[in-house]
């Protein structure tokens, strides 16, 4: 005897009255790769962010470093090692630099950055040390025939090069007052007063 039996019915959406979308085991895989994929890209870019993250909270807590000045070494026409200003054509005599008087047209010879811990942020090239260390003057200062850093440093030949005094303006002699190192002014010659140890200002010596 052959029984029989009841077909059974398929199952679908429309059944139940209802929207389910049945997944075939292919679009799963797809699914799960995709699911893998963005799970990886999103690690990524989450340490990404963190090295960001960790990058500006040190550059704030350590300083940015600043960045690279550009050069303001010039020549004046006297022949001295000058600053450059702004408009790429003035050149102020160191001694003209933090000075408290702007001598360039956007005052950049005054900044706080370059004046604020003198001599240190000054360039090397627009100050001279003195025999002391820790005594300092503008570099066109020396050589002058001056007696600028009071130990006659900046006036020496051998610590700040400087050539021997110039006849047509100078009398070489051991000067007598402290403000001179090598020689006096010529103009002090014969003006009845001793200005070398050895009086040749008053004897030898011709204006």
């Amino acid at each position: 005897m052959n029984r029989t039996y009841p077909k059974r019915r398929s199952l679908d959406s429309a059944s139940f009255g209802s929207t389910v979308t049945l997944i075939s085991k292919d679009e799963k895989n797809l699914c799960c790769g995709c699911t893998r994929r963005c799970a990886c890209i999103t690690a990524v870019l989450l340490v990404i962010l963190i090295i960001v993250a960790a990058a500006i909270t040190c550059a704030v807590i350590f300083g940015i470093p600043a960045s690279t000045p550009e050069s303001r070494y010039c020549v004046t026409s006297g022949n001295y090692t000058g600053f450059l200003c702004d408009d790429r054509t003035t050149c102020l005599l160191p001694s003209q630099v933090c000075n408290s008087a702007s001598n360039c047209g956007n005052g950049e010879d005054e900044s706080t950055s370059l004046c604020s811990n003198l001599p240190d942020n000054l360039p090397g090239y627009l100050i001279f040390r003195c025999g002391n260390p820790k005594n300092w003057i503008y570099s066109n200062l020396k050589c002058n025939g001056f007696n600028n850093c009071g130990d006659c440093s900046d006036e020496s030949e051998s610590l700040a090069s400087c050539d021997y005094c110039d006849s047509n303006s100078w009398w070489t002699c051991s000067p007598v007052l402290y403000q001179y190192c090598y020689c006096i002014p010529i103009t002090l010659c014969q003006n009845g007063a001793q200005n070398c140890i050895n009086w040749s200002d008053e004897y030898t010596c011709k204006k």
